[in-house]
This record gives structure tokens, C-alpha cells and sequence, in this order.
């Protein structure tokens, strides 16, 4: 089983020829990365002194000297200098020779046409593991790499068939890896969407007994529900795709949740149970109403910032509704918003309005007045230039306040629509809970209730 993956190195072209041209200097600034992958990946401590390096279309000694000449010739100068990524193997799998050969293979198939490459194998983890460096421009016609989606998905492609010719094992269903944004941020341990997922499939695990109590606690939250195949997914209806849940943990296939299910439940389904938090203030229940579409955003935000339980002050109460959960990591930034339209008093979407039509006939006037002080600057005195540039950073400072503003100021309607989309189904969903309560009770008065 390989895994692959593939980055760029950044760098200007004049600062690695002044270099070549006088090996004697440090590593220019800028290009340091350049080098640094060049050493690491022929490092004879990590490649057995050599032993497992090639060079495809170049010779390895002088292959970072070679590929400079290649861009001084086309004279691309571009950020993208260089091209770096690496192959790694399942531990045990593979032999160092092996893996080299293999990893020799995949670079001429993938750039063995166009481009200058260096392949090395690294025996200094756990996992045998090829490092390719290639340049960013063709020796044959000076084109640019472009890695694209298609680039990556032929990567691996040609990795797994070289893998399946040495009978080597690969990945049959690869998943997306998650963004690194929200890699971050499960790794924080934040309400992402998929942290919220694991919650709530945890918990409706936890209190069914069998499948279709789970179905019944999952859809109670909310979730549209597919156990129908071998892999069971769960989505919220604002997001188009399901989420399998042996994606949210391996050990969540339908075998392994049926068989730990109910361990902690003494009857059935224990209710999804979802409220408001406790002592709502009458003037924000007295405001809103459940699907009424109002102009009044900033009742719906204060609401809205009550259901997150940052209203009241003090309390502890964390929302259960998954609709509202994902939304706790963008509580600093909606709390920005609801700050900016109580100081500027903005309250209905015309007030929205008028507050940025001022704001943007502002910006227009004092970007008139930094290009005169502009011009002004070129024609005047050495002497008056000081004050005058003083007085345009001043302008410029204005200008980008203005420009947070404004920010601000588009961020609060677009937010009010999923806002209001938000508490709409969150309404439905309690209303619909009820219903279904309202219903079991008439079947255990007609004794019609499942034991």
C-alpha cells in the first residue's frame, strides 16, 4: 500500500544562479527551501551513502546545476521553482531495492518526458518511504508543471498500478482527506460538522437498542438518515453529500454498531431532547416567532446568540441540536457582528443598507483624496514629502478601517439568511419531535405501543 502526495518549493530563479555561480556564498534568501529539499532527499544518511539515488534526464551530482541551467535558458522566473513530493509504503511491505525500482518507475511515467527528476528512498523511518524532486520547467519545450486534480488523481493511479504489478497492497477506497482548516480545528477539539456527527452518532449508540431506535434518535436531532447498503451515512439537510460513518470511525460499520448498541439503554430510545436554554428573557420570546420572516436582523441575531447560549451571561447551557453546535466555532464572529450593528444601530436590512452605502461613499471620497496627496507627493520638495506621506498613510489607515467595516457589513446579511434557514429547521425539528411523541402516546393508550 503506497500513499502519495506532491507540493511545490517556492524561490527566485536570480538569487539560485548567483548561487550556483559562486557555491562559496550561503543559501540566498528566498531560495532556501530549494536547496533544503535537495539536501535532504540525497541525504546519505537517510539513502544507505547514495546507495538509493537516481536522477531521471539529468545525472544526480549535478542535477540541481542542470535544472537552473534548464530555467536560465526558457528565463522562467516564476515563485514556483521546484517541484517535491514523496511515496510512502506500508511498514514491511517492501524492500529498499524494491521500493527504489518502483519509485524510479513512477517519476519516468509521470514527468520522464519533459522534466529533470531525483528519485531517492529514505530508510530512516519505520516506513521505506521515495522522495521525488523535479524541476518546474521542461528541458524539452520550457513549460511550466501544472498539478492539477487530474495530476493527482493520475499520481496515485500509477503509484497503485506499479504497487499491484509487485503485489504490493493498495487503498481500494481512498476518502477525501478533510481540509486543513478543519483538521485544525478537530484537532482542537471545536464543534466542527464532523465532530458534531461523531457526538450524536456516539450518544444515539449509546441510548438504541437496535437499528431502528438509532434511526428514530438521529432523525429526532435532525439528520436525514441512509442505513440502507453496507455503509451506513448520515447528513444534515443543509449539506448536499452523506458522511459514511466508518469515515467518522473505522469501527462504525453496521456489524460492529448493531453488536455495541443499547449497552447503556434500559428501554428502546431515550428522546433527542431539544430546548431552550433555561430563563429566556420575555423581550427575545416576545420578539421572535418560529418561521415568521422578519426584517428585524438584530432581534434575529440576539436570538439566534441565545439559542448558541452566549444569552444570557453565566449559564452553562450547551446547544444539543447539531444545526446549532456547528455553529458555536462562529461565535466570535457572529458576537462581532451583533456588536457592530448595536453601535451603529443598525436593526432592519434598510438600516443595513444605508450604513453601507455610507460607508462605501466614504471610502470613494478618501480615495480621492490619497491619490491628489498622491500626486501632490511626486511634485512636491523633498522637505514636504515627509509630512505629505505622513498624511496619506493617515488616509490609507482610514480606508482600511472603512474596509473592516464594510466587511462586517456584508458578512450581517449574508449570515442573517442561514441564521434565519437555521432556526427555521430548528423550529421544525422540535415541532416535528412532538408530534411523534404526541403519537406514541396514542398508541400506548390503545396498547398498540411495541414491547
Amino acid at each position: 500500500m503506497a500513499v502519495t502526495s506532491l507540493w511545490h518549493i517556492k524561490g527566485n530563479l536570480k538569487d539560485l544562479i548567483d548561487y550556483v555561480e559562486n557555491p562559496d556564498k550561503t543559501v540566498p534568501k528566498g531560495t532556501e527551501d530549494f536547496f533544503n529539499v535537495f539536501s535532504y532527499v540525497q541525504n546519505p544518511a537517510k539513502t544507505e551513502k547514495g546507495e538509493y539515488v537516481s536522477a531521471v534526464n539529468c545525472l544526480k551530482e549535478t542535477a540541481l546545476q542542470q535544472m537552473i541551467l534548464t530555467k536560465k535558458r526558457y528565463g522562467k522566473d516564476d515563485k514556483y521553482i521546484a517541484w517535491h513530493g514523496y511515496q510512502s509504503f506500508q511498514i514491511g511491505e517492501v524492500s529498499p531495492e524494491t521500493a527504489h525500482e518502483i519509485g524510479v518507475k513512477v517519476a519516468r511515467e509521470m514527468w520522464g518526458d519533459k522534466y529533470q527528476i531525483v528519485v531517492t528512498t529514505h530508510l530512516d523511518k519505520d516506513h521505506i518511504h521515495n522522495h521525488f524532486a523535479f524541476n518546474s520547467v521542461s528541458f524539452l519545450d520550457g513549460k511550466k508543471y501544472n498539478y492539477s486534480n487530474t495530476e493527482r488523481q493520475r499520481l496515485r493511479d500509477t503509484s497503485d498500478a506499479l504497487c499491484i504489478e509487485y503485489g504490493l497492497s493498495v487503498i481500494n477506497n481512498p476518502h477525501k482527506a478533510p481540509s486543513r482548516p478543519v483538521w485544525l480545528d478537530e484537532k482542537a477539539g471545536k464543534p466542527t460538522r464532523y465532530n458534531v456527527y461523531r457526538a450524536d452518532v456516539q450518544e444515539a449508540m449509546d441510548y438504541s437498542r437496535s437499528q431502528k431506535y438509532m434511526e428514530e434518535y438521529l432523525r429526532r436531532k435532525g439528520y436525514i438518515i441512509d442505513f440502507t447498503g453496507k455503509h451506513w451515512k448520515i447528513r444534515l439537510p443543509q449539506y448536499e453529500h452523506f458522511t459514511r460513518l466508518d469515515t467518522l470511525n473505522e469501527k462504525w460499520t453496521p456489524e460492529n454498531i448493531l453488536r455495541s448498541m443499547g449497552r447503556g439503554a434500559t428501554f428502546g430510545s431515550r428522546r433527542a431532547y431539544i430546548s431552550y436554554p433555561p430563563q429566556m428573557p420575555q423581550e427575545l420570546k416576545d420578539w421572535f416567532k418560529p418561521f415568521h420572516r422578519t426584517s428585524h436582523i438584530y432581534r434575529l441575531y440576539l436570538h439566534y446568540c441565545y439559542l448558541l447560549g452566549y444569552l444570557p451571561k453565566n449559564t452553562d447551557y450547551k446547544p444539543t441540536s447539531p444545526y446549532l453546535k456547528e455553529d458555536l466555532k462562529k461565535l466570535e464572529e457572529i458576537s462581532k457582528q451583533v456588536r457592530y450593528m448595536g453601535k451603529y444601530h443598525i436593526e432592519t436590512f434598510d438600516d443595513l443598507y444605508a450604513d453601507r452605502n455610507k460607508i462605501e461613499s466614504e471610502m470613494s471620497r478618501l480615495k480621492e483624496v490619497r491619490k491628489k496627496l498622491e500626486n501632490k507627493i511626486r511634485r512636491a520638495k523633498p522637505e514636504a514629502k515627509i509630512t505629505l506621506r505622513e498624511e496619506k498613510a493617515g488616509v490609507t489607515a482610514q480606508i482600511a478601517e472603512l474596509r473592516t467595516k464594510l466587511k462586517l457589513n456584508k458578512g450581517i446579511e449574508e449570515r442573517s439568511v442561514k441564521i434565519q434557514e437555521k432556526t427555521d429547521m430548528f423550529f421544525a425539528n422540535e415541532i416535528v419531535a412532538k408530534q411523534a411523541d404526541q403519537e406514541k402516546i396514542k398508541q400506548r393508550q390503545k396498547g398498540g405501543w411495541e414491547r
